[in-house]
């Protein structure tokens, strides 16, 4: 059998940005639930130089839709622009990602088999086919943002548990 860059990408993206949906809801209601600032979880970290949770949410489009907008391009450079800072704003993100996510075509996805591209940011420059890219780097990236995202709801009290983090698998049939 053989697998697509679509079916290695495509699905994997709509199932983690479901999850981050489910996380950010589950997020809001234990603010809700303990009197807790919205900033307070936003802004929540795991060690002190790192990006905040808000940003790991705003990471999965960047990741994802953003990614195949720069293979489309050739060439993808992160967004730098501030994450939203409320739950409203990052539960937005997430839904555009999803409605992108529907337009992508698995032929669209095929026809970037081979295609150059590059990543920039700054002076640093790495070359990559569109396939590599996807993933070698913009996938693995996506699932360490999800995964950071759940991991700084644990610290901060938040109630999930490893079904949270998979969101919604394929079953058969």
């Amino acid at each position: 059998m053989t697998i697509s860059l679509y079916d290695a990408t495509i699905p994997g993206f709509q199932q983690g940005i479901g999850a981050g949906l489910g996380l950010l809801a589950k997020a809001e209601k234990h603010c809700a639930d303990n009197g807790i600032g919205v900033e307070t979880m936003l802004e929540g970290k795991l060690a002190d130089d790192m990006l905040p949770f808000g940003y790991q949410i705003k990471a999965l489009w960047q990741h994802s839709t953003m990614a195949i907008d720069g293979v489309r391009a050739g060439v993808f450079s992160p967004d730098r622009s501030p994450w939203p800072t409320s739950f409203i704003g990052l539960t937005e993100g997430l839904n555009s990602a999803l409605a992108a996510l529907a337009d992508v075509t698995p032929e669209e996805m095929s026809s970037f088999v081979g295609r150059d591209m590059a990543f920039v940011m700054g002076e640093r420059r790495m070359e990559f086919t569109a396939d590599g890219f996807l993933l070698s780097f913009s996938k693995p990236n996506f699932y360490f943002h999800l995964t950071t995202a759940y991991a700084i709801m644990r610290n901060k009290g938040v109630q999930v548990g490893k079904t949270d983090f998979l969101g919604r698998p394929r079953l058969k049939g």
